[in-house]
C-alpha cells in the first residue's frame, strides 16, 4: 500500500489541489518528497478513483451491474429502474450511451 495511510493520501491530494509543492507536502507530513512524488506518479498524476466522490445522480458500479444483469435476463428498462429507484429515462440513457440492451456491460460503462 505504501508509506502513507489513507487519510494521509487524501491530505496529499487536497494539498496538491490547493497548489502546494511536493516538497512542502512531504515536509508537512514528515515524509520524503520522493515518496510523495512516487504516489503522484503511480496514479498518473490524477486523483485515484477510490478517493473521488460522485454525485448522487451518477450511477454507481453496483447499479450498473444490476442494469447489466437485468438486461441479460430480459427485463425492461422500466422494471430495472423501479428496482433501482431511478427514473426509467436514466436507465434508458445509460444503456443507449454504452451500447445496447444486448451489448451493455457494467465494467465498460463504468
Amino acid at each position: 500500500m505504501g508509506p502513507f495511510s489513507p487519510e494521509e493520501r487524501v491530505e496529499i491530494w487536497n494539498r496538491l489541489a490547493s497548489g502546494q509543492s511536493v516538497r512542502s507536502i512531504a515536509l508537512g507530513l514528515g515524509g520524503y518528497p520522493s515518496l510523495v512524488r512516487q504516489l503522484v506518479i503511480r496514479s498518473g498524476g490524477a486523483l485515484p478513483l477510490l478517493l473521488r466522490s460522485r454525485g448522487s445522480r451518477v450511477l454507481s458500479l453496483a447499479e450498473r451491474e444490476e442494469i447489466s444483469r437485468g438486461l441479460l435476463i430480459g427485463l425492461s428498462c422500466r422494471v430495472i429502474a423501479a428496482q433501482l429507484n431511478r427514473a426509467p429515462s436514466t436507465i434508458s440513457c445509460e444503456v443507449k450511451h454504452n451500447g445496447s440492451a444486448r451489448s451493455y456491460r457494467a465494467y465498460l460503462a463504468e
